[in-house]
């Protein structure tokens, strides 16, 4: 095997002004090889010789039945046995190898693709940890074109969460892009493919596109995954929080920060091209009031409950099934179109209690307690003796 130190030393050999004859007597090769080695103006690396082998004509029936159903090598095996292979199930099981390592190649090869300005965002949720006690997660949307960021600490990964961060991010880049690009999850896409309901509403309401990545390939929504890397890296690794808030607070500094980066893929600043992105102004569309509605049964007490809160409604309708409509500062219980009650939104473990609500409860337990107690009425059976009829006939003249 001639190696490129070989090589360079024959050419170096030869600009001292040996003749081939010469060159082929110190090296020990041929005359031939050495003209050839001299003609070549790079050292041409070594290529082992292919050896044929008996699989060879069975290859492309192996490739196309892999291809199609990827049938596992025993299997394929006893199929090109019946075609006359006598070979080993080894060189089948290399061969499969081979086409699955392609395969997995070509599905990881992903061209980078460039969104037009206000052409697209990406969404997506990450897990941060727990903070005081519960879990938090970081909502992160992107800017395809910009490369804007905007990141959220939240406590909830429910739809309704979903939509208030999309509204704080669609005011912190100052407009709505025309799409949305998702994955799969479950407060976009529902058991069955369909769209979330309450994030439809929301996206037509604003008149932007909901896009879902294909199944098992994320990397069509690269942008937002390499920066909820950067976000755990860059951010979150190695720091130190006081609380919920504190985080909160550090991860808008940063947040801020990381939009006056020269960014390494466009070499520009985010904050420099936002001004380019075509965003639909916030202006021309009304505020979206987010709205949850909720079955509840109304508990002895006279209270329904809602996320770890309780809320009183009128006594009448102690047991019965209502409806509670959540929205951001306030709660509503109906009935049928009738509204019952109406109070703020409380946190966890509060009770929020109407004073009339309470009174007419009051008056009314009060009236059942003295209402008079029902006494049970005995009437007593009075035995009458009969006399025997003997006593009147002894007294008869």
């Amino acid at each position: 095997m001639i190696t490129p130190e070989t090589w360079m030393d024959i050419k170096d050999l030869h600009r001292q002004g040996l003749s081939n004859r010469q060159i082929a007597r110190r090296t020990g090769h041929s005359r031939n090889t050495i003209a050839r080695l001299l003609a070549q103006k790079t050292p041409q690396p070594f290529q082992r010789p292919k050896r044929s082998s008996c699989l060879d004509p069975f290859k492309p029936y192996l490739k196309a039945r892999w291809q199609e159903y990827a049938l596992s090598a025993p299997r394929l095996l006893k199929e090109i046995q019946a075609q006359g292979y006598a070979g080993s199930i080894n060189l089948v099981q290399r061969f499969v190898k081979s086409l699955k390592d392609q395969h997995t190649a070509t599905q990881k090869a992903t061209v980078r693709f460039e969104t037009a300005p206000g052409q697209q965002a990406q969404a997506d949720w990450a897990y941060i940890g727990v903070v005081e006690g519960g879990p938090v997660y970081a909502f992160v949307m992107v800017l395809g074109f910009s490369r804007m960021l905007y990141i959220e600490f939240t406590k909830s990964m429910d739809t309704p969460t979903l939509v208030s961060c999309h509204q704080h991010a669609f005011v912190s880049f100052g407009g709505v892009p025309a799409t949305v690009l998702y994955d799969n999850m479950a407060q976009v896409r529902q058991i069955g493919g369909q769209l979330n309901p309450l994030l439809a509403d929301f996206a037509a309401h604003f008149g932007f596109s909901i896009k879902t990545h294909r199944p098992y390939r994320p990397r069509t929504k690269g942008k937002v995954e390499r920066m909820v890397d950067y976000l755990k890296d860059n951010f979150l690794n190695g720091r130190s929080f006081a609380g919920f808030e504190d985080l909160c607070a550090q991860g808008q500094s940063w947040c801020e920060q990381a939009n006056t980066r020269v960014h390494a893929t466009t070499g520009a600043r985010p904050c420099d091209l936002l001004p380019r992105e075509k965003l639909t102004p916030l202006h021309e569309t009304a505020p979206y009031v987010l709205c949850r509605r909720y079955r509840r049964k109304v508990d002895s007490e006279g209270y329904v409950h809602l996320e770890q809160a309780r809320y009183s409604v009128p006594p009448q309708y102690v047991k019965q099934t209502v409806v509670v409509v959540a929205k951001e500062r306030r709660i509503q219980v109906q009935l049928g179109d009738t509204i019952i009650a109406e109070h703020p939104l409380a946190p966890p473990g509060a009770c929020v209690a109407d004073p009339e609500h309470v009174a007419a409860l009051w008056r009314q337990t009060l009236k059942q307690q003295t209402r008079p107690i029902p006494r049970a009425t005995f009437t007593e059976t009075q035995t009458v003796k009969m006399p025997p009829l003997s006593i009147y006939e002894e007294a008869a003249p």
